[in-house]
Parts: structure tokens; sequence; C-alpha cells
């Protein structure tokens, strides 16, 4: 499956100008560019484009589909396990543990299996429904950590660890910054913090989304907008989540003393705290590390595996290496990027008669 009118027979899937094409439904799977019918894994703007005529989407998600795209948008849910047919194809959605509503799609025509992961993460969090392998003939599998020092160290410890440092930073009567992608990262990094620190409170691009998570059940911290407080003195001791857009912006003014860090998978590379200009960095990633991107493609018991996004060379070679028809699989998708700028207002200013001097 390397190109339109290239691969097997059987292929279930190809890839086409705009994105991952299924013939026998008549339908893409998260498109690159708008089309009729598109078929969603998951929220990310890399993988839910604006413009396509009608989603289809796992229940789970729907909300926060529809606060990225539009409410007016035609999106039709489906629960976790419950068969839609498109033509001669049968779709099904199982839980990728990736963000609130992430999704793997399988889809079978005349008997042949294939799943798309889009992206995923092997270890269970209290945000989203844990990953569920799914038994397959082709898995297209997502590499965005794909080498073998990334391995995640148990997030009971990493949260340990963002609890300390704050209560290290309020101690010295300081705000404590976290960045995390606004969307799923965010979400995560608030249901491991410990409210008996101290405040939290939230950017408005995060507190939108939370405000999804909570309307699907997701418990979260009660949180409070930057805005809510009239000076600088009010944020020390506190913790304020946000994108990773704000650092180096003018945003992060208004909160006097403070300390900032990046949650990223990228923070166990040596040199990546200091790039991104924080004081500290902590690894958290929504996407598997090296094992779990081994054990989930065991799990599929597949012998045919498309890699996507990130370090796709050295984990094709190590499936070959192994007995996998392995190859890897050139898409639009992005990953988890440290160089992201993402689409939300840096610096969301409160309308004039409600602005904090």
């Amino acid at each position: 499956m390397t190109s339109a009118g290239n691969g097997h027979a059987n292929d279930v899937l190809r890839v086409t100008a705009d994105g991952l094409y299924c013939a026998a439904g008549d339908f893409h799977i998260d498109p690159w560019r708008p089309v009729e019918r598109a078929v969603i894994t998951h929220a990310h703007s890399d993988h839910a484009r604006w413009g396509c005529g009608r989603y289809l989407a796992p229940q789970a998600g729907v909300r926060l589909l529809r606060t990225r795209l539009g409410s007016e948008i035609e999106v039709t849910g489906a629960p976790w396990g419950k068969t839609v047919r498109s033509g001669d194809a049968a779709i099904t959605f199982n839980p990728a543990g990736h963000i609130l509503g992430s999704a793997q799609v399988r889809v079978e025509v005349n008997g042949e299996v294939w799943v798309v992961s889009g992206d995923y993460k092997a270890e269970p969090d209290p945000t989203c429904a844990p990953f569920e392998p799914i038994r397959c003939h082709t898995f297209v599998t997502e590499s965005t950590f794909g080498l073998p020092i990334y391995r995640w160290a148990p997030q009971a410890d990493v949260f340990a660890e963002i609890n300390n440092w704050w209560r290290k930073n309020r101690d010295e009567g300081r705000a404590s910054i976290l960045c995390g992608y606004a969307l799923g990262k965010a979400q995560r990094l608030l249901a491991g913090l410990d409210p008996s620190v101290g405040s939290i409170f939230t950017h408005g691009a995060v507190e939108r989304l939370c405000a999804d998570y909570r309307a699907e059940g997701i418990a979260q911290p009660p949180t409070r907008s930057v805005f809510s407080v009239s000076s600088k003195s009010d944020f020390a001791g506190a913790m304020i989540v946000a994108p990773p857009s704000v650092v180096g912006s003018p945003y992060l003014r208004r909160f006097g003393d403070f300390r900032l860090a990046f949650a990223s998978g990228w923070m166990q590379i040596r040199g990546a705290r200091r790039r991104r200009a924080v004081d500290r960095g902590f690894v958290v990633s929504d996407h598997a590390d090296w094992p779990g991107l081994l054990e989930a493609i065991k799990a599929t018991e597949a012998t045919r595996v498309f890699v996507t996004h990130g370090y796709t060379g050295p984990l094709v070679n190590w499936l070959r290496e192994h007995g996998y028809d392995a190859e890897t699989l050139q898409t639009a998708y992005e990953g988890e990027r440290i160089d992201v700028i993402e689409a939300d207002p840096i610096d969301e200013e409160p309308p004039a008669e409600a602005a904090t001097p």
C-alpha cells in the first residue's frame, strides 16, 4: 500500500492524494484534505480536518470533534465495538488509549481485516478508555517514539515528581506553569495533580476542552481561569496548566515569579529542556514508547505492518528482522511534535470590561 494503484490484490486501504482510502466502503480514514466521507480516529488537528461532508467518529469523541471543527459539522458517533456498515466494508471503533475518544479503526472487507491505530499508548490513564489490541491481518501503526531509548517510567512516579516540584515552588512563593498540549495532555496532567497543594488555574484553550472532558464524565480537579484573579500575587504557590504556545510569549508576564515546565516524551532526550527554554522537563507522553509499540503490534497477531509518522525506519527494520512484512507508509500525521505551535490564541484577553489590572 504505497500509493494509489500499487499494493496487494487484497488491500483494504490504499493511499490517495487525500489520504487512506477504502474503495469498498467509499470513505477515508483521517483524511489529509476535505473529502465527502471521513472516518476519524480522534480530534487532534492532524487527524481531524475541517471541511469534510460527513464524519464518522467514536461516540466518546464527538463532543471534542465539534469543539475543534465547529458545532455545525455533520457527524455520527458510534459506540465502542459496534459495527457500522459502509458499502461492502464493516467499520468498528476500539479504544486507542491516546486521548478521550481516541480510536483504532477496524475495517473488514470480504474477511480481510485491517486496523488503523491512529495514535495510541499502552499505559492506561484515567482520562480515556485504555488501549485494546485487535486481531487483524494488517496493522497500521504510528511510531512517534519508535526508538529503543524511549521507555516511559510508571506515570505514578512521574506525577509524584510533578507534585513535588509544585510543592517546592509553592514553598518558595512561586507560581508553577506546566505546559502540555491543550487537548489530551493538559487534561491528563490535571488528573494527576494533587489539589491539596494549592489552586489550579488554566489557560482558556485548556479550559474549553476540560469542559468537554467533564461533560463526558471524566474527573478533573477544580480549576479557575487565569483571569479570575486580580493581581500577580494571587498566583504565588498556584499551578497553571497551559499549552506549549505560551513559552516565550508575553502571556507569562502576568504570573510574577514562576517556574516553567514542559511535559512531553521528548523530555527524555538530553538537551530537549534547554531547547524549549524551560526550567524543568517531565517525561509524559500520550504515545506508546518502544516496548509499548512492540507489545501492541505483537498482540494484533498481524503479519503485515505499515509504519507511519515518527521513527519509522528503525521500527520497520526491527519488524523485518523478526519476520514481519513491514514497510513505511508516508502520511501527513505528525504525532507529538516538540516544536508544535497550536492554533489557539497565545494571549487570550477577556472582554475589556472584564480585564484585570
